[in-house]
């Protein structure tokens, strides 16, 4: 698999292993070392995948990919902490992050699951749309319309929605759910799907007089109710 990555790491060490691991994988590679330099980077030179440090000297990781997502830019961004109780916290930002790795991790780990953000997000076919009742989802230009109405969604309410649509007959768990979305196993933080399954239906309950078209099977997971949709 081809691509750009750009690496924004610190510690100048790090920073040149990951470099070397992604090189030898096949990929183009860009390092930096603070985090106000992204931004101009990729105007020179565009990355389809950026792994971002949380602490950056200069602006923070945090800040790095706020920006980035408030500009319209799309890179691939997998997020670097140094502790694993942070990740439990940038789930709940929803920041627009594809995945999130730990300190200390192996630098193939990093790869592949490079190689798997990657897989995932250039297999949606643009103009790939999805009808379930009075919903709508178009992959491409990744609208939502309810009832012919456009409904604003986070990115990872989106992913949610999209699969529950693909197979509207399935009940899903909450571990392939975050797989799903995060394109990784991150069933340690599984219960951080039902904030975001929670915040959705408050989104779809207004179309569907009060009523929630996603349903919860108790000891499953979540699926569609095809009562509430009329499907």
């Amino acid at each position: 698999m081809s691509a750009r990555v750009l690496i924004v790491e610190d510690e100048a060490k790090l920073a040149e292993l990951l470099r070397d691991y992604f090189v030898q994988a096949g990929f183009e590679t860009d390092v930096l070392g603070r985090g106000d330099g992204v931004e101009a980077h990729l105007a020179r030179r565009e990355a389809e995948l950026v792994i971002l440090d949380l602490q950056l000297p200069g602006k923070d990781g945090l800040e790095v990919c706020k920006a980035l997502r408030a500009r319209g830019d799309r890179p691939a961004i997998i997020m670097v902490t140094a502790r694993v109780d942070e990740i439990d916290r940038l789930l709940g930002l929803e920041l627009g992050a594809d995945d999130y790795v730990c300190k200390p991790f192996s630098p193939r780990e990093v790869v592949a699951r490079a190689h798997a953000v990657l897989r995932r997000l250039r297999a949606v076919p643009a103009g790939d749309s999805l009808r379930v009742g009075g919903l709508e989802l178009q992959r491409g230009s990744r609208r939502v319309l309810v009832q012919g109405d456009e409904l604003a969604l986070t990115r990872i309410e989106f992913e949610l929605l999209a699969t529950l649509m693909e197979q509207p007959q399935r009940v899903w768990s909450r571990a392939q759910l975050l797989e799903r979305v995060r394109g990784t196993d991150l069933s340690a933080w599984e219960r951080n799907i039902d904030g975001h399954v929670k915040n959705l239906r408050a989104k779809l309950r207004p179309y569907f007089k009060g009523a929630s078209p996603i349903r919860s099977v108790y000891g499953v997971g979540y699926g569609l109710d095809s009562m509430v949709l009329g499907t």
